[in-house]
């Protein structure tokens, strides 16, 4: 152990700046995780209630000590279940920024012959076109490596393939189907009507409705790409990573759609998400 210096009777070595970096790192990382929720209130206060429980514990008020002290007996227990959805994020974006796990994943579909370059992208572009020509609401779902089973099964299963008139027929406000989102799995329409998760971010601008909150919510929760399509004005935007894209060229969908599928997505794509294009604002100065 090589020993750099003492602060009265400790012994700072390398290995406790290593420490103190990794775990700055970490505190880091859950902070991005709960920005802007609701989780970061309940973080504070149960600081705060620790820094109380230290303040009477130091003053010897044993009464109030011990019921603290039960209380932060099961403190790790009441955490996990208060900060579950920010420990699944956690722990999602891990197994996405592992480099291995990507390399091994394409590998394995090389080796099995499986590829995703069966979706017909082409079908899904055009019925975009018509729907937002029409300004008709619709949430799609890209999946990957995954079927998602879980949110599937919240909806109707079709198995069906992909073209342009289903899936215009599926967003059609007299369609019992229309409500909710379309799962797209290895070229399939998996199913239809399902129910996504939404996003609880206080940072969302405020004309996002329930169908863009539940394209951030989603891409928030699963390795999935989204594309919503919004029924008041028609404008169509792509979520992935709990970020999104927004005055997006119809070309330039269907290539963030090929990248995605194709498992070619550039390193930097969430980082260009965060720079929003800013949506023209009338002469009346309300955002469209």
């Amino acid at each position: 152990m090589i020993f750099l210096f003492k602060i009265g009777f400790l012994d700072v070595t390398w290995v406790d700046f290593v420490d103190i970096a990794l775990v700055s790192v970490l505190l880091y990382q859950v902070y991005k995780l709960i920005r802007g929720s609701i989780a970061v209130n309940i973080f504070l206060g149960i600081l705060a209630l620790y820094l109380v429980y230290l303040i009477v514990s130091a003053a010897q008020m044993e009464l109030l000590a011990t019921i603290l002290g039960q209380f932060m007996g099961v403190g790790v227990l009441a955490m996990i279940i208060l900060f579950q959805p920010e420990i699944r994020k956690f722990l999602l974006v891990i197994g996405r920024g592992t480099e291995f796990r990507d390399n091994f994943l394409k590998t394995l579909a090389t080796w099995r012959g499986v590829s995703n370059d069966e979706t017909d992208v082409n079908e899904i572009i055009e019925a975009a076109k018509t729907l937002k020509g029409t300004k008709t609401g619709a949430l799609i779902v890209f999946t990957r490596d995954s079927a998602l089973r879980f949110y599937a099964e919240t909806g109707d299963q079709l198995d069906a393939e992909i073209t342009r008139s289903l899936l215009i027929s599926i967003f059609n406000k007299y369609s019992p189907l229309h409500d909710g989102a379309v799962i797209i799995h290895k070229g399939r329409i998996k199913a239809a009507r399902c129910v996504l998760p939404v996003s609880e971010n206080d940072n969302l601008p405020p004309h996002f409705g329930m169908r863009h909150r539940a394209a951030v919510g989603m891409s928030e929760s699963t390795d999935t790409l989204i594309m919503a399509i919004s029924e008041e004005t028609g404008k169509l935007i792509l979520a992935r990573n709990g970020k999104y894209l927004r005055a997006l060229k119809l070309k330039q969908v269907e290539q963030k759609i090929l990248e995605y599928l194709n498992n070619t997505e550039p390193s930097n794509w969430e980082h260009a998400v965060l720079v929003e294009e800013e949506m023209p604002v009338p002469k009346s100065g309300v955002r469209v």
